[in-house]
Parts: C-alpha cells; structure tokens; sequence
C-alpha cells in the first residue's frame, strides 16, 4: 500500500473500529477468528507480525496467559485502486479481530494447565487458526519432545472433542425423559444430539456432521468449540515458505480428509519482514525469498474468508470505505452495517460493479453506460459491490 495511502488509512482505523461495533449507530460484526496450537508452536510470533499489540513471545509454554486481541486491517487491493481513481480525503479499510489464546496441553477438557481459561476463551470465538509447528529447531524446545504436526493437531482436536462430548452429553441426558414420553420437539433435539454424539465418540468434529436447516440453528445454540470453521496454518522454515515440506504434505492430507483448508507461513521471516522500515524494503526482502506478498496478508484473507465475511465499498470525494458484511446479506442487512437508520428506512440501493467502475473510471461514466443498477429489499450484496444507500427515517 502506498504510504499517503497507508497513512490516510492509519488515520481513520479508530473511528472505522468505533462504527463498526457500535451497537447505537451499526449493526455489529464483532467475529474473531482465534489463533490455537500447542505451546511455543509460533503463536504469539504470528500474532505480533498480525497486529501491532505485542503477545510475550518466549521459548517455554504458558507464555500467552490472557488473550490478546488485535483488530487487523484487511489488506484489498481494490480499496487502493478505488482511492486511485477518486482520490478522496480519507480511506478506511475493514478489519478482523484475531485473537491469541494460551497454549494447550493434553488434559485441557480437565482443567490440566491452563485448560479451562483455553477452552472458554476459544469458546468466544467464532472461527480458529490452528497453528502447527511443521520445522524442525533443536534451539526451540517441543512440549512433547519431538516435531509431529499430526500428534500436535490430534491432542487439539481430542481436548475440543472431549469438552463437546461433555457438554452435549448433559444436554441429552437432560432431556432423553421427554423425548421417550412423546415430546415432538423433545424427541427431535434427541435425535440430533444422538447424531451428534455419535461423531465426537469417533474421533470427529462437530462440524463434519451433516445437518438439516432446523439442526444447523440448534448446532448454533450448543456453541460446541469443534463447531467452528478452521484453518490450519503449518508454521514453516525459511526454505519451506515457497513449496512446503514433508510435514505440511502431512498436514494437507489429514486436513482434506476433513473438508479443511491449509496455508503455509513462516513465523520468524514474518517477523524479519515486519521490522523492515519501508515498503521497498519488504517488497526485496519478499522477492529475494520467491515471494509476491507477505504471509500475514493472506492469513488475514484467509481469516476474513473463514469468518464467512465479505466486502462492499462506499467511494466519494470525502471518503471511500471498505464494509464487512456476512455473505448472503440483502441490501437492507448491509446498510445496517453503516447505521440502524439506514436499514429501518431503507428505501433503495444503487449499485456499481468493482469492475465496471474501474473499466470505466468513475461513478459518473458507470450511469453514463448504464451500469449502475438500482435496487430493492430483496437485492442479496454480493462481494466488492458499490453501493450507495437511500432511506428515510
């Protein structure tokens, strides 16, 4: 990002938090993705190159005792190239929160280490980067003795499954009674817990079962931890960055099996990069190690991504702005997003194209061509639209 751009930015980045999760003027996002892993897997390095809050970063576990927070701008290239062609006075991209939380050890479900305040602080999140450690650093002591991302990722997955299990087994046991005396509602909710259990016993995630619409809602309810969207990050050497290594193949057949995603980071080069001073310094650094960007700008894709969220834009002289948005949204829910106002007296959305304004260069050449489309209550946003909104309150 060019720094005037940068700059404009860094400018509006506090008042673009405030709008957001004001719950007096918009209607709040607040999704966290939570960054999880075994002790001294790369953690807190990778959460330091995130944002700019600063985890204690140390070679022994425990070192993160309370999550840290962090909201993250989004890198989007389109947001530059719309304050290329207007020019405006300020520029507010969207953000992510990512939080770090404490490493997790074998026993978690029971309270060993830190195991309770782990689980209830995942608990508030709603999607996870599960960082494996995929390099091998005699210098960096392992909390089980050796490298085996795979072991690493089945002790996580074990002490979420068993918390689960824990908790959907006290809901069952709660209501079997009505369900065996005829209770309709009852005998379903059964059903689906029965289903449910079934998966966690054999070693799987609440989120590989198959649900119908009504079983998603109550899925939701139950706020299981093994519910939530993941993505495994395999923490890498420098020689790994560009093509992975053995572990990472590991890691990438054990997560497709589950319908996962993976991407590859290096930790330690993040941070090298994230101590140069200027942008021609990261774009050589980035370029001498067979790189196009740097790692943390697709993580925090990736996390937007896996949080189910999208982006629309506002574009005028004063201000061109990036919006979050959850997929599927109408044009009333997103202009919610700027203000309560704008969805109650939502009259109509006029809408552009990212594409067609570009080809075009302004908003006026998009009306010109007949580009700009209005429309109605119904209209479901779709990602990188334009948008402007009419209401009356």
């Amino acid at each position: 990002m060019a720094p005037e751009l940068l700059r404009k930015c860094e400018n509006q980045l506090s008042r673009s938090a405030y709008l957001r999760h004001s719950e007096k003027t918009s209607i709040a996002m607040a999704l966290k993705c939570g960054i999880v892993g075994l002790p001294n897997v790369g953690k807190s390095t990778l959460f330091n190159c995130l944002s700019n809050a600063k985890a204690q970063s140390a070679n022994f576990p425990f070192c993160t005792i309370e999550p840290n927070v962090g909201v993250i701008t989004v890198p989007d290239s389109r947001l530059e190239k719309l304050a290329e062609l207007v020019n405006p006075q300020n520029v507010v991209p969207t953000t992510v929160e990512i939080v770090d939380i404490a490493g997790l050890v074998k026993g978690a479900s029971k309270g060993e280490g830190l195991g309770n305040k782990f689980l209830g602080n995942i608990r508030e999140t709603d999607a996870i980067l599960h960082v494996l450690r995929c390099f091998d650093d005699g210098n960096v002591v392992h909390v089980d003795g050796s490298v085996d991302p795979i072991r690493d990722k089945e002790v996580i997955d074990m002490e979420l499954q068993l918390k689960d299990l824990e908790t959907v087994q006290a809901r069952a046991t709660k209501i079997k009674k009505a369900a065996q005396t005829g209770d309709k509602d009852a005998a379903k909710s059964y059903s689906f817990y029965e289903k449910v259990l079934a998966a966690l016993e054999s070693g799987q995630s609440a989120r590989s079962v198959e649900l119908d619409d009504s079983e998603v809602v109550m899925m939701k309810e139950l706020q299981l931890l093994t519910s939530k969207p993941v993505l495994y990050v395999c923490n890498v050497d420098e020689g790994s960055v560009v093509n992975g290594n053995a572990y990472v193949e590991q890691v990438r057949q054990a997560a497709e099996a589950e319908g996962a995603s993976i991407m590859v980071i290096g930790a330690a080069i993040e941070a090298d990069i994230a101590e140069l001073e200027t942008h021609e310094e990261r774009a050589m650094f980035l370029e001498d190690l067979g790189l196009e960007e740097a790692g943390v700008a697709k993580l925090i894709r990736q996390a937007y991504a896996l949080l189910d969220l999208q982006t629309y834009f506002t574009a005028g002289e004063k201000e061109v702005r990036a919006w979050t948005f959850r997929r599927g949204y109408t044009a009333p829910q997103a202009a919610g997003v700027i203000h309560t106002d704008f969805q109650k007296g939502f009259i109509r959305a006029e809408v552009m194209k990212y594409d067609d304004f570009v080809a075009l260069g302004s908003e006026s050449a998009v009306k010109d061509a007949g580009k700009l489309s209005v429309e109605g209550k119904e209209y479901p946003v779709q990602d990188g639209d334009i948008m402007h909104f009419r209401f009356n309150v």
